[in-house]
This record gives C-alpha cells, sequence and structure tokens, in this order.
C-alpha cells in the first residue's frame, strides 16, 4: 500500500463508478425491502421512502455547498447525511439476514410484507444498535501503557497520546472542551497527537474559535500531519496549529523532557522523508507519531522506541473492524516487534455520525520509567 498506485487513473475511475453502482443499488434494495414491509397505506410508505432518501442526499450538498452554507446548516447536513450511512449500514444488515431466513423458510413471509410485528423488530433493532453505539461513543476510554527502559531520563514521564480528534461540524468546542479537561486531569509532562486532529475542513475550526481550546492544554503538544489536514487545506492546517499552541511535526524532530519525538508527514505525501533519515543514533529514548500505521517494520529497523498511530478507527462501526484487521499489519491497540513498541489507536473522536459499534474512544496514558 506504499508508493504508487497499481492502478491507473482509467482503472481506478471504472473502480469507482462499479462501487457506485453497487452501493446506489444497494440503497435501492433497502428502500424497496422498507417500502414491502411497512404496514402504512401509500402515502405513508411514500413519505418513509422521501425521508429516507432525502437524508441520504443531504450530505452532498454538505460537501459540495458546505463552506458557504449558513454554519448550523453546514452541521446539520453533515449529521444527518453521515447518520444516514450507520443507519444504512445496519438497516442492509438486518435485511440481508431476515431474506436469507425467508430462503430457508425460517422467516416466514408475512413478517416481511404489510408486518406491524416486523415494522417494529426492524426499527426496534435498529434504535437499540444506534443508541447504544452514540452513548459508546460518547464514553472516552483511557487506555495506559507502562514502560521501563534503560535509557536515560531527567525524570518519569506521563505522556497522554490521543489521534483523529476530527474536529470540525461534528466534533465542536464544548465536546473538545470536555477532552481537554481529561487530558490535563492525567497531569502530563507531554501531550502528543498522531493526526486528524482537523476533520474535512478549517472553516468551522476557525470560525468557532477551536484554537483556544487546544490553549488550556496544561503540557507541551506536539502533532504530526493525517490525511484530514491535507484533506481540510494543509496551508489552513498548519496555519491553525501554530495559532493553537500545538507544535507540528512535519519530518521533523523535537527533543523534549529528555526524550526525541519524531513526528513523519502523512502518508499521503508520497515525497516525505524516510523514516531513517530522521530516526538519531544516540542513547535518547524515541517516540514516533505517524498517523498511518503501514510498514511497521521501519520502526524496528530504524530503532524507535515507541510508534503511536491511528487512521483505522479500529473500523469505527462494525464490521468495519474486520475490513481494518485484514488491510493492516496492526489496527487496534498494542504490539510489538524486536524491542520496539507500538499503539495504534481507535482514535478519540471520529468522523461522521457519532456512533462506535464494536469500536471504541479512547485515548492513551503513556509512563515511562
Amino acid at each position: 500500500m506504499m508508493g504508487q498506485s497499481p492502478f491507473t487513473t482509467t482503472e481506478m475511475n471504472h473502480k469507482f463508478i462499479i462501487i457506485l453502482i453497487v452501493l446506489l443499488g444497494l440503497i435501492l434494495w433497502t428502500t424497496w425491502r422498507f417500502w414491502r414491509i411497512l404496514p402504512f397505506p401509500g402515502w405513508g410508505k411514500w413519505l418513509f421512502v422521501v425521508l429516507y432518501l432525502l437524508a441520504f442526499l443531504v450530505i452532498f450538498p454538505h460537501f459540495i455547498y458546505g463552506n458557504r452554507m449558513p454554519l448550523a446548516l453546514a452541521t446539520a447536513t453533515y449529521e444527518i447525511g453521515t447518520s444516514w450511512m450507520i443507519f444504512f449500514l445496519y438497516a442492509l444488515i438486518i435485511f440481508t439476514i431476515l431474506s436469507i431466513g425467508r430462503l430457508l423458510h425460517i422467516v416466514p413471509a408475512t413478517l416481511l410484507k404489510d408486518s406491524w410485528v416486523g415494522t417494529i423488530t426492524i426499527f426496534s433493532t435498529l434504535i437499540l444498535i444506534l443508541t447504544c453505539g452514540y452513548f459508546n461513543y460518547h464514553h472516552k476510554y483511557r487506555e495506559s501503557i507502562e514502560i521501563e527502559t534503560e535509557k536515560p531520563l531527567d525524570k518519569p514521564l506521563t505522556i497522554v497520546l490521543a489521534s483523529d480528534l476530527h474536529a470540525g461540524y461534528h466534533n465542536r468546542k464544548a465536546e473538545l472542551s470536555r477532552w481537554v479537561e481529561l487530558f490535563n486531569a492525567e497531569n502530563p509532562d507531554l501531550v502528543l497527537f498522531a493526526g486528524d486532529i482537523i476533520d474535512g475542513s478549517i472553516r468551522p475550526v476557525k470560525e468557532c474559535g477551536y484554537a483556544e481550546v487546544f490553549r488550556k492544554i496544561n503540557a507541551p503538544v506536539y502533532s504530526c500531519l493525517g490525511n484530514h489536514e491535507y484533506i481540510s487545506g494543509k496551508d489552513g492546517a498548519e496555519d491553525f496549529f501554530r495559532e493553537a499552541g500545538i507544535r507540528l511535526l512535519k519530518d521533523s524532530v523535537a527533543t523534549e523532557c529528555g526524550i526525541r519525538i519524531i513526528g513523519r508527514d502523512d502518508h499521503s505525501n508520497p515525497r516525505r522523508s524516510s523514516l531513517g533519515a530522521l530516526a538519531g543514533s544516540d542513547s535518547l529514548f524515541t517516540i514516533l507519531l505517524d498517523h498511518q500505521p503501514f510498514n511497521l517494520e521501519e520502526a524496528q529497523e530504524a530503532g524507535i522506541d515507541f510508534q503511536f498511530s491511528g487512521h483505522t478507527h479500529h473500523g469505527q462501526v462494525w464490521p468495519g473492524n474486520w475490513i481494518t484487521d485484514a488491510m493492516y499489519e496492526k489496527a487496534f491497540g498494542e504490539y510489538r516487534r524486536g524491542s520496539t513498541r507500538y499503539y495504534v489507536s481507535s482514535g478519540l473522536g471520529i468522523w461522521g455520525g457519532k456512533f462506535r459499534i464494536g469500536t471504541r474512544s479512547e485515548y492513551l496514558v503513556l509512563s515511562i520509567r
């Protein structure tokens, strides 16, 4: 997955068109299944179908015109459209299971056509899944790791690490303030971010003064870039980092509290520096911030003590974690290669709808002794 794509632009466009056709087909199939099962008169069915498809379609004007919309409207279209994606995913799963059950003569036909029992069962299941996912997202897990090192330290260190805050239209100022309170409660010596601090647009971050929230962190703050800093506009993101008091490490190195911190440019930049060119040769304990957890062997070969990455969200919602587990050598949690230790975070914030199903939102407290 490193380097240039093995596909030509034409091949990639063809793949995108195929995926889009399949997606539209699945959306229409779930629409038809809802139409069949709802025990409403014709106007009631049409009302549901129109609302169902509108909830899907509102994401497109957001992506195209979001930065020109009133902020409240841009926020609403983002949250409705991205939340619909999760609703659609689980509706698709439920209808697939029921259809298979029907083919096997386990599920009666009457349950799937003009059925109050079927409708109540499906919507109760969807509401339960999404409600649990919503509250699970808002619960922030505190993961902790202790490392003993023979390398010299100025003192024992407590470091808070987090990735994928995705501050923007949906993770707003009040929520960021709650996260900063969690960081400060640890009395950290350092706070390190592994990219994707910003979501998809710099506009809400700048207009709503998110920088002042980050300036309340009671410790030196460092971060590398993530792919969403490129999506939102790298130059604007770098300006925001400066305003927020976050020291950006973009293929650069800093020494703080007697340890070395390396921040790699994101994998989005094919010309980023090699890790070997950034790693030092002295005896300092070294932490690597690299947003996307590709080619983990590089940290081992460079003698890195600890690598912290994010990006995967661990799939965000099940069964997405099955996909990320197949894509990456390590998609979530602790890992070790030789003497190098790793942690791939599922992220503190989230992209899109605020649901965590089969995954968790977390931050890491690293103690080095």
